[in-house]
């Protein structure tokens, strides 16, 4: 085991077999629905009410985490916006270097796992700009918060603290000092507990899955995760749609076809009958969702393949879809990872 588990005595072991002393002050813990939550896991997951009562007496309730998800970025930012903050030259920079540092694993993982290195490395980009930004929320603090002062979403964050609390105790972990996002998104793909309970995998073999800080797990965990949601090896995710004969009724076309469903909903073969065509031919049974989307020269219009859809399965925003796809082709053309041979 490796000497940062052992470091700071795991919490949950002990308070949650032992019980644990129990301090006079209190907080999340005197509130009746978050005792009947102990009693719930206590019965369900074996731990003692008065170990998880004093686990989530030290949690605090964050004004800034209720902000923060009150206004996600994926329901305020235009795809032209996108494009500013994720597709840029520092990023492109430091994804060629994760890349050429972790070339082993990326490698290992596309043999294993069929999800190209740019994939997983745009994804890694995307979420903590590649490890460097994991999150500064205790999760403990977030999962709270979300569970017990958030209404609209309260039943799934009350799951994922859950899982939060079943994962520290597997993985040996201080409960009270993990951080991540306001949302309890951990590591360096920023997994939710039940996912990285889920698909979190120790791919450098060591003993310990740990996305936190060791970026072969996280690399592995990311190249799991997708391939557990239907990742086809070696297929196309997106091209760009050709509309013709926009005049008229332009309008009516988009509103009929375009921006209908993340998941593939129609065919090439059903667009072509449309004017929606593509450079590069098709079979016209494969099926697309078809997205318009405003960029910084106008509309554009492209065709999502069913991976499109899969990496919307880790967000499901087609905007960070896309972002992940041109920043993904952003480093696949880059010199500084011409070495690396995986079609």
């Amino acid at each position: 085991m490796r000497r940062g588990m052992i470091k700071g005595v795991f919490l949950l072991t002990i308070l949650l077999v032992s019980g644990g002393l129990l301090s006079k002050t209190s907080d999340y813990s005197s509130r009746e629905e978050v005792r009947s939550f102990a009693k719930e896991l206590a019965v369900s997951d074996g731990f003692t009410i008065e170990g998880l009562l004093f686990v989530f007496r030290q949690a605090r309730y964050k004004q800034t985490i209720i902000d923060a998800i009150s206004r996600p970025a994926e329901k305020v930012l235009t795809w032209s916006r996108y494009q500013d903050i994720f597709l840029t030259r520092s990023r492109m920079k430091a994804g060629r270097e994760f890349m050429m540092e972790n070339k082993n694993a990326l490698t290992e993982a596309y043999r294993k796992y069929g999800v190209p290195p740019v994939i997983i490395t745009a994804i890694i980009g995307v979420e903590t700009m590649y490890g460097r930004h994991r999150g500064n929320y205790r999760v403990l603090d977030a999962l709270m918060t979300l569970a017990f002062d958030y209404p609209p979403r309260s039943a799934f964050f009350k799951k994922e603290l859950r899982e939060f609390i079943l994962l520290v105790r597997e993985e040996n972990q201080p409960v009270t000092e993990l951080r991540g996002s306001y949302a309890g998104a951990m590591g360096y793909g920023q997994f939710i507990p039940s996912s990285y309970r889920r698909y979190a995998v120790d791919f450098d073999g060591d003993g310990v899955r740990d996305i936190w800080n060791n970026p072969a797990d996280a690399i592995g965990s990311v190249a799991n995760y997708f391939a557990e949601h239907g990742w086809r090896k070696g297929e196309v995710v997106v091209v760009e749609a050709i509309v013709k004969n926009r005049e008229g009724d332009s309008s009516r076309l988009d509103a009929a076809a375009f921006n209908v469903s993340l998941k593939p909903s129609t065919t090439i073969g059903a667009m072509r009958e449309l004017g929606v065509t593509t450079r590069v031919e098709f079979d016209d049974t494969m099926e697309v969702s078809p997205m318009k989307l405003v960029g910084k020269q106008g509309d554009e219009y492209w065709l999502g393949m069913r991976n499109f859809y899969v990496i919307t399965r880790y967000n499901r925003s087609k905007l960070y879809a896309m972002a992940i796809f041109q920043l993904s082709e952003a480093l696949r053309t880059s010199g500084e990872v011409a070495s690396y041979r995986y079609h």
